[in-house]
This record gives C-alpha cells, sequence and structure tokens, in this order.
C-alpha cells in the first residue's frame, strides 16, 4: 500500500516509533493541493495550535514523503492521524522525481475540526522538516520560516 504523508509523518523516525513499518521512502508531489495548518488538535497545548493538513488549490503542490507499507500498517496509521473522527482518508495521485504518477492514500481534515488562524508549534514543524532530503531548498525554507504559536 502506498502512504503519501506531508505532515510529521515525513519524519522516518516518527513513523518508526509508531509501530508504521515502511518497506520503501521516496519524494513525491501532489500537484493541485496547498498545505494549511489549520486541523485543530484533539488536545491543543497553545490555543492557536494547529496541524498539517492539506486543502484544494489547482495552483499550488504539496511536497512530501511517498512510503510503501504492509496492508496491515494502515490500521496503526489510521489510529495516530485519527481516522475517521479527525481526518478521513483519501486516494491521491502523486509524482516522483521520475515523472511517474502513483496512487496512494493520504489524510485529509474533517471540516469540522477545521479553524482559520492556527500555527504549528515548533517542535510540530521540526518533524516536517525531517523530511529535508524530500523537499526542495524552496518548500524546505517556506517550512522553515513558517510562524509558530512558539
Amino acid at each position: 500500500m502506498k502512504y503519501f504523508a506531508y505532515g510529521s509523518n515525513m519524519n522516518p523516525e516518527r513513523m518508526r516509533k509508531r509501530g508504521v513499518n515502511f518497506l520503501d521512502r521516496k519524494c513525491a508531489v501532489l500537484e493541485g493541493w496547498r498545505l494549511m495548518f489549520n486541523k485543530k488538535p484533539s488536545r491543543p497545548t497553545h490555543p492557536q495550535e494547529g496541524y498539517a493538513n492539506i486543502e484544494r488549490d489547482e495552483n499550488s503542490v504539496v511536497e512530501g514523503v511517498l512510503y510503501t507499507i504492509k496492508d496491515e500498517d494502515i490500521e496503526q496509521l489510521d489510529r495516530y492521524e485519527g481516522y475517521p473522527n479527525h481526518y478521513d482518508r483519501i486516494k491521491v495521485k502523486v509524482k516522483l522525481r521520475n515523472g511517474e504518477e502513483v496512487e496512494a492514500i493520504t489524510y485529509v481534515a474533517r471540516p469540522d475540526k477545521v479553524e482559520e488562524g492556527l500555527k504549528p508549534a515548533r517542535g510540530y514543524l521540526g518533524h516536517l522538516l525531517k523530511g529535508k532530503d524530500c523537499l526542495s531548498k524552496e518548500y524546505y525554507e517556506m517550512l522553515e520560516n513558517w510562524e509558530t504559536v512558539d
């Protein structure tokens, strides 16, 4: 099974700690979507704290990591991602660096779990930055300069 990570799961160590064993990890891009930090946490540590989410935007791209995981590991991933109460699981087509298109699953925040004006915590954003090997210089710098709550 293919899973596209655009948030904190870009950090391969986080995936391992969550017990999601991946068979491989490739760089990928999701076209027609935009990265946001507008997902309300279930237990916020700060009133303005937000988690990664994606929204449709034909003029944007989301960079991330395409993992190959065992089918049975999807349940572990679902639990950490709060599926089905916090995020919906959807199918998307991502592009690899060689131009190949691959169908994958990813998570999108449920509309009732989204709020404008939220920002990531610095520690949370650090997990996204651990995906540096799969991010363009511009995308990495955009993340690095994102305003945080702390």
